[in-house]
């Protein structure tokens, strides 16, 4: 217990330095001890600094241990619940339901009728996107919950999900066929994912979302144990699979669609993010994994955007190619893990 403790007090340290990191560091380099005085009030020494902070760097870092806490939460949740060391947030055609409905608002703008209906979501300017991917994420959501009350084998339930998301894949595939350059320049700018999209006004909502699912996962802790011990074990202990299974689908399925739908399909912090924790914890107790998947997520997050924006320069690398280079490596042991281990 009290190695777990030291552990959970390490995290949140570096949770707090790299949370710093991603504010002092970019194109224009502000050292952290002005970043700490402005974060609590104080006047920086120049102005600029100020903005920088306030504007674009405060809430892009905290978009970033947002969406890391959600999708690695996610990720978690989805592992337990398939009993499969590589399922994520996205294996259940959430992030192509997001993603189709981002290319309706963006790749129809030459059709008659349905660009009309879409463009007028673009008033509202970025938010459409966000609307969009909201109910295209929600659409996806809705058939597998619905799903989920007839199936009662989680396994085809994993294999519909993924047939759902190729389904969805395909439908992009062929409005990117019929679309202009310039459409498929924006829609694809979107799949890169990003931290720095979501404003102050959509902060609240964002947060809300992502706390409440949180919530629901943090409750879902005790049944998520009984789980690892297998379905017809948990039967035996009273355990209602059903009702745990669409609570935790439910709560995997608002994190991440809420974290796509803000900033784009972000990949493979669901799936190593759960695995690093298991290690660095020795257990699988989601009372523990739970908080520790939240504050490595943010961790991650945060690394990852850190890579993205090269100090001293305006070049932004893709954040899907960063996080691509951070989960890989960990995907890959746990492969190699699983094979040897036999």
């Amino acid at each position: 217990m009290k190695k777990t403790f030291a552990t959970g007090l390490l995290l949140i340290g570096v949770l707090i330095l790299a949370f710093l990191l991603d504010i002092a560091l970019g194109s224009v380099q502000i050292p952290i001890k002005e970043v700490v005085k402005v974060l609590f009030g104080g006047e920086a020494e120049k102005t600029s600094w100020t903005n920088i902070i306030f504007k674009f760097r405060l809430p892009k870092a905290m978009t970033a241990m947002l969406a890391g806490a959600a999708l690695g939460v996610s990720g978690l949740q989805m592992q337990t619940i398939f009993r499969n060391p590589l399922a994520g947030p996205f294996v259940l055609g959430i992030s192509s339901g997001a993603s189709l409905g981002v290319a309706l608002v963006v790749l129809t703008a030459n059709f008659a009728g349905a660009g009309a209906i879409f463009q007028t979501l673009g008033v509202f300017g970025d938010l459409s996107l966000v609307i969009a991917s909201s109910l295209g994420a929600a659409a996806v959501l809705g058939l597998v919950l619905v799903v989920s009350r007839r199936v009662q084998d989680t396994m085809t339930l994993l294999i519909l999900g993924l047939l759902f998301g190729y389904a969805t894949s395909a439908l992009v595939s062929i409005l990117l066929q019929f679309s202009d350059r310039q459409q498929i320049q924006a829609y694809l700018q979107w799949t890169f994912g990003s931290f720095a999209g979501v404003t102050w006004q959509q902060m609240p909502v964002l947060a809300g979302v992502v706390l409440l699912g949180l919530l629901v996962a943090t409750v879902l802790s005790k049944p998520l144990n009984v789980l690892l011990v297998g379905e017809s074990y948990a039967l035996t202990l009273g355990l209602n699979l059903e009702r745990t299974r669409f609570w935790v689908i439910t709560s995997a399925s608002i994190l991440a669609g809420a974290i796509t739908a803000f900033c784009g399909p972000i990949a493979f912090l669901g799936v190593a993010v759960p695995h690093l924790c298991r290690s660095m914890f020795n257990s699988s107790d989601h009372r523990i994994l739970v908080p520790a998947v939240t504050i490595m997520g943010a961790i991650m997050a945060l690394i990852a955007d850190l890579l993205c924006t090269i100090p001293g320069n305006q070049t932004v690398l893709p954040l899907n190619s960063v996080t691509a280079l951070i989960g890989t490596p960990v995907v890959s042991w746990v492969i190699l893990r699983r094979y040897y281990a036999r």
